[in-house]
């Protein structure tokens, strides 16, 4: 557990440190309105108090992933815990904190259309599908997940549960973000913090510890490799394009742009916290990895989830760890739907003042996802993690791009982009979803698309340079 507190010690330093690196570099200002102030309308455009505004950011992003992934990718060993310190400071947080702000200086637009507005009207297109059909299937399982969870627990009809869960989201999709979302989400945060805080506390008190930190060690049973892997697999705790989808929704109710770190990045920095819980507790709470796997082979990582929180906390403190953990996917499917309703709006230029306009997207929108939840949409999840890791590759070289135009120091956003392109690619050539190509191969072609990237981008910036290039949000 030493070992774990220092893993929470660093990401609270890097907030401090680093996050504020960050923000000297993006350089703040003020005294300049905020789309909330600017565009204000009382339904997505809408000041909103600061901590209020960091609780549904916190709760959008942290879904099941900063729980799930971290469970499997305690499967790798503790080098797991080593990519969430790592990519959580100079990676996730950089993520989260550019679309966040980004969308600030862009009149709170949709992740699409900011991308594009410094990668062109190619990668908004690209960012708009990726955006979309990943929200839509992030919604769908957001229903399926929490009903079954609550089925379990509750003793009710799971089908019942879906048609409950697809109301609220509807209501939270068109309703003013204040009405339900704005109200819900404090309650939802303490369901959360009690989970967080309960497990580590009694994994500290009952004396669990990490078998070992050798972490040149793959202790994966299905000897799957840790490149690129366990980059793909363990996301959320890490870096995450979903969030980069959320973000937008908070740069429409922030008030003041000194509060981008605190929002976007220390959001991104507790998520991080979760996760540490949660790689610690698959690392210690079995006796070896493959316990763990046997687990979750029978029963998803949910089931370790069930174990660990009924073993360490008991009967009630595992019900209520448990309802934490169901409140986590519904907080994101809510949001993730209204995501995809401005990105629509966004891209088909459909003002959303008024209901009949927000009516208009959301219910064949809702159509769409109720027909995705009744099919078998297995092929088109396994593209998932890949997918949303290639969103957050694209949202860190728009970053850099921003910089670069600006001449700014662009390598905090430069390096992460040239590390996740290496690791998407690799991923999609040697993966049985991808070529299926052989590890060497792929992982070579994987570095030096990274490299040919990275050469690219500085010709780019060499250009800017040069011609003095500003970009118009800056």
């Amino acid at each position: 557990m030493s070992f774990f507190f220092i893993c929470v010690l660093a990401l609270v330093a890097g907030y401090f440190v680093y996050g504020k690196v960050v923000e000297r570099i993006f350089v703040i200002n003020p005294d300049r309105p905020t789309p909330c102030c600017e565009y204000r309308d009382d339904c997505d455009f809408i000041p909103m108090p600061t901590w209020k505004v960091y609780f549904i950011q916190l709760l959008d992003i942290a879904g099941l992933g900063p729980i799930f992934g971290p469970i499997l990718g305690a499967l790798y060993g503790p080098s797991a815990l080593l990519w969430i310190v790592f990519g959580c400071i100079f990676a996730g947080g950089v993520h989260d904190y550019m679309s966040g702000m980004l969308s600030v200086r862009s009149k709170g637009q949709s992740i699409p259309e900011v991308v594009g507005n410094f990668m062109g009207m190619s990668a908004r297109q690209v960012m708009r599908v990726f955006s979309v059909i990943l929200l839509l299937l992030v919604g769908v399982v957001f229903v399926l997940g929490p009903a079954k969870l609550l089925g379990q627990m509750l003793g009710m009809n799971v089908q019942l549960l879906v048609g409950i869960i697809f109301l609220y989201y509807f209501l939270a999709t068109i309703l003013p973000i204040s009405t339900l979302i704005g109200r819900l989400y404090p309650i939802f945060g303490a369901l959360l913090l009690f989970m967080s805080i309960g497990v580590v506390v009694a994994l500290a008190v009952k004396g669990y510890q990490i078998p070992s930190l050798d972490f040149a060690v793959n202790t994966h049973p299905g000897d799957k490799p840790i490149w690129p892997l366990l980059f793909i697999t363990l996301s959320c705790g890490a870096i995450s394009g979903f969030h980069s989808t959320q973000s937008p929704l908070m740069a429409r109710c922030i008030q003041n742009e000194n509060r981008g770190r605190m929002v976007f990045y220390g959001a991104m920095i507790v998520e991080g916290i979760i996760a540490l819980i949660w790689a610690t507790a698959g690392l210690s709470f079995y006796d070896n990895p493959a316990a763990m796997q046997s687990v979750i082979a029978a029963a998803s990582p949910a089931g370790v989830v069930n174990e660990v929180c009924n073993s360490l906390l008991g009967h009630v403190g595992g019900f209520l760890a448990i309802l934490g953990v169901v409140v986590l996917p519904i907080t994101s499917g809510d949001t993730a739907f209204r995501s995809t309703r401005l990105i629509l709006a966004d891209a088909f230029n459909i003002p959303q003042v008024k209901a009949a306009k927000r009516l208009l997207i959301a219910i064949p929108l809702f159509v769409i996802a109720f027909v995705i939840s009744t099919q078998d949409f297995a092929i088109i999840w396994r593209y998932f993690g890949w997918s949303n890791q290639t969103l957050a590759t694209l949202v860190l070289w728009a970053s850099a791009i921003y910089f670069a135009q600006n001449q700014r120091f662009h390598w905090i956003a430069t390096i992460p982009a040239v590390f996740m392109t290496a690791v998407v690619v690799s991923f999609i050539l040697q993966a049985p979803i991808g070529l299926n190509l052989p590890a060497a191969l792929s992982n070579g072609v994987g570095v030096a698309s990274g490299v040919a990237s990275l050469i690219l981008f500085l010709v780019y910036v060499g250009r800017c340079c040069r011609n003095g290039v500003p970009s118009s949000p800056a």
